[in-house]
């Protein structure tokens, strides 16, 4: 579909759905690597619709799961105070989109490199690891009963998924065999089973100079043990640059589980939290494969996927370190 068919389809809902003459201002924005957004304007009101690319209904790949089970959980949590944005309209096949979900705009920033140097959010920084772990405590008190197409993912069960995908690359790298060794060897005694976000770091966190003011990107949130969230927040990987600081560059361990415990998160074990930053860290050096596969194989040969897949070297630094304070 054109960029001017969209455009049409979007002019039918909105008069549909706010009695408005057509659209404006439609813009693809960029980032999203498996999602489309589009922004847009209705009357007086900004918008974003997010949907599958091309409109294309296609089989979900890894653990994403459905826009419409996406948009549910969003609702779900912006009922329980969770900083979300407002999911106003869950597209169905006779709007002609595909599937996706039109959602109000949300201003604020989430390039980490600017939210982590620039003066407009200097004053964020210091509450921004306490929020985190304020808003991942209310994630995990949602309700998720009855919300169609969540997977449950232990850590046992996604420590297998992540290994069949490294095996099939069939490029060695000892450190990450070590780390899959290391992770073995540590199951989590227990786990807490709530919803999990799945992908709470820079990147999907929107920041206004006061703070946090949205969570953004619920595309792999999953039922699992709630301490994934919190040691995928601690990966070096989200701090661009700013390893003191190990909660996403701007923030201490300390404060994100003070701000966890204080909302009722319930206690933070850090050795759990650890497991989970060490799997994080493994988990996306993967990725980062992934991505290089995809751009050598011609499935997409953006600079993007490119220069990420270049990470997944960083990632075996991180890792080395990881486990040798062990």
């Amino acid at each position: 579909m054109t960029a001017d068919g969209l455009e049409k389809c979007l002019g039918n809902l909105a008069a549909r759905l706010w009695g408005a003459e057509g659209v404006s201002n439609l813009t693809r924005l960029s980032g999203g690597a498996s999602q489309e957004s589009w922004d847009f304007v209705v009357g007086d009101e900004r918008y974003v619709l997010r949907r599958a690319p091309g409109g294309q209904s296609t089989p979900r790949t890894g653990t994403a799961v459905p826009l419409a089970t996406e948009a549910a959980v969003i609702a779900r949590a912006r009922a329980l105070g969770v900083v979300a944005p407002e999911v106003v309209y869950v597209l169905n096949e006779a709007d002609g989109m595909g599937p996706g979900y039109i959602m109000r705009f949300e201003d604020g920033e989430t390039i980490a490199r600017k939210i982590l140097r620039d003066e407009a959010y200097a004053k964020a920084r210091p509450k921004l690891a306490r929020q985190c772990g304020e808003a991942l405590a209310l994630i995990h008190k949602i309700d998720a009963s009855g919300i169609e197409g969540l997977p449950e993912l232990t850590a046992a069960n996604q420590l297998d998924l992540y290994f069949d995908l490294y095996v099939g690359f069939d490029e060695p790298r000892p450190v990450f065999e070590l780390a899959f060794r290391w992770l073995k060897e540590r199951p989590p005694e227990s786990e807490k089973t709530t919803l999990v976000h799945g992908d709470f770091r820079n990147g999907n966190l929107m920041v206004v100079p006061d703070g946090l003011s949205a969570v953004l990107d619920w595309e792999l949130c999953h039922l699992g043990d709630s301490m994934e969230d919190l040691g995928w927040i601690c990966v070096n990987s989200w701090r661009f640059g700013q390893s003191e600081n190990p909660v996403g560059g701007f923030g201490s361990y300390g404060d994100l589980f003070s701000g966890y415990e204080a909302a009722g998160g319930g206690s933070v074990d850090p050795a759990l939290v650890k497991y989970w930053e060490v799997f994080g860290t493994l988990k996306w050096g993967i990725m980062c494969m992934l991505m290089v596969s995809a751009f050598q194989s011609g499935a997409d040969r953006s600079v993007e996927r490119a220069a990420i897949g270049r990470r997944s070297s960083e990632t075996e630094i991180d890792l080395l370190n990881l486990i040798a304070k062990d």
